[in-house]
């Protein structure tokens, strides 16, 4: 399975930095309404996922939901660098069909860790689909 041709790029990946704000953020999910994105370091490597929850746990902890005052916390904060482990580029079918078990979308990174992209699993379906269609 060539992944590169199923991906979704990272030109078109929504995803933050560690060094966002958590208003900033907030206002990403707000205007995408994802319920997880990719978070990166200042080299473009994967470090893991924010989600939702995240968001929730980290209002809970400080007890305000006013965004002057999420300027002052960065996302490197509440990412989960465990939650949605990436594939390299290269791996195989199996892999990438047992991660997407378990996940909504896979980061898909090169050597360097650098991300490449993100595989969804409805995107991974209609490849499927499109594969057994050409069968018969």
């Amino acid at each position: 399975m060539n992944i590169a041709k199923i991906m979704i790029p990272k030109i078109s990946t929504v995803f933050l930095y560690e060094k966002d704000t958590i208003r900033q953020g907030l206002e990403r999910f707000m205007v995408h309404g994802y319920t997880a994105v990719p978070v990166l370091n200042d080299q473009e490597q994967y470090i893991g996922s924010v989600t939702e929850g995240d968001f929730l746990r980290h209002l809970l902890a400080c007890q305000t939901t006013d965004l002057k005052v999420q300027e002052g916390y960065r996302l490197g904060s509440i990412v989960r660098r465990d939650f949605c482990p990436a594939l390299q580029i290269d791996a195989d079918s199996e892999q990438v069909v047992t991660a997407m078990l378990n996940q909504n979308f896979v980061p898909i990174v090169d050597g360097r860790n650098a991300l490449c992209g993100i595989l969804t699993r409805k995107r991974l379906i209609e490849f499927l689909a499109q594969a057994r269609d050409k069968k018969e």
